[in-house]
């Protein structure tokens, strides 16, 4: 008897190799079975689900009947919303949910009204221990500054001193007799006491009304000043001048001279011609 042979007798049929290394028939086997599903989309898809199904309900069963998870205990009690309420209504409130107000911190809010709640903790929802309290923050409500005198400053270095306060600036602009780019006036008026921020109004000067100056020359003096007077402006010294013939009582010459542009409530000097000496 061969050695060979005697070596494959005890391998038994499913475990033999042939001589050029091919795998023996239990291998073909299982290479065959591999092969059917991974060609059969319908058995792939149909192992997968099985496969899962497997999973979801090992899950289920191990965190529902062998590792249920516990109940919550009966001493807990969720903590109600207090935000906007009173003292007073926040103390009622959490009276019954048995739950107690703590500590109370205050602080300056711009929009929401004095003595009402901005926050708290525990935060609505969460559950807490019946006989526990509940900490709350208060508003004091918006701060209230008084509005800096700024008139007769520029509106660059008002705009700086109110913004410097934590108001907002709004500038418009007026006619006045100021100096141009002067503030005239603020709305809310200065010395004010207002809340923070707030919207400060600037009205800055764009400088005096300017006319320009009519041509007067060739008119009778009194014709010449009322129409002065209704343009706005001043009839300043009057100065006669000997004239033959039709100048006479007409006013021959005007300083400043027509077309000049000045300010309302200039004055306009005229030169009236006059008969004889």
């Amino acid at each position: 008897m061969r050695l060979g042979s005697s070596i494959r007798r005890r391998r038994g049929p499913g475990k033999t190799t042939r001589r050029n290394g091919s795998p023996g028939p239990s291998r073909k086997r299982a290479s065959r079975v591999r092969a059917l599903i991974f060609s059969n989309p319908r058995l792939l898809l149909a192992v997968g689900l099985l496969a899962l199904v497997g999973f979801v309900g090992g899950y289920l069963f191990s965190t529902r009947v062998l590792y249920p998870v516990p109940p919550p205990p009966g001493d807990l009690t969720p903590v109600p919303r207090l935000t906007g309420e009173s003292l007073e209504e926040a103390g009622r409130h959490l009276a019954l949910s048995g739950l107690y107000l703590g500590p109370v911190d205050s602080l300056r809010h711009p929009t929401v009204p004095e003595g009402r709640i901005l926050g708290q903790s525990p935060l609505p929802g969460q559950l807490s221990l019946v006989g526990d309290t509940v900490w709350v923050a208060l508003s004091l409500g918006p701060e209230r500054r008084a509005v800096p005198d700024v008139t007769r400053l520029r509106a660059d270095g008002a705009r700086t001193v109110l913004e410097a306060a934590g108001f907002t600036v709004v500038v418009d602009s007026v006619e006045s007799a100021m100096p141009s780019g002067a503030v005239v006036a603020t709305v809310p008026p200065p010395g004010s006491e207002t809340t923070v921020p707030r919207e400060i109004r600037l009205s800055v000067s764009k400088g005096p009304a300017m006319v320009e100056v009519p041509l007067l020359l060739g008119m009778e003096e009194e014709r010449a000043s009322g129409l002065l007077v209704s343009m706005g402006l001043v009839v300043g010294d009057v100065e006669t001048r000997f004239r033959f013939g039709r100048d006479q009582g007409l006013v021959v010459g005007q300083e400043p001279p027509a077309g000049t542009l000045v300010a309302l409530g200039s004055a306009v000097r005229l030169v009236v011609g006059r008969r004889g000496w």
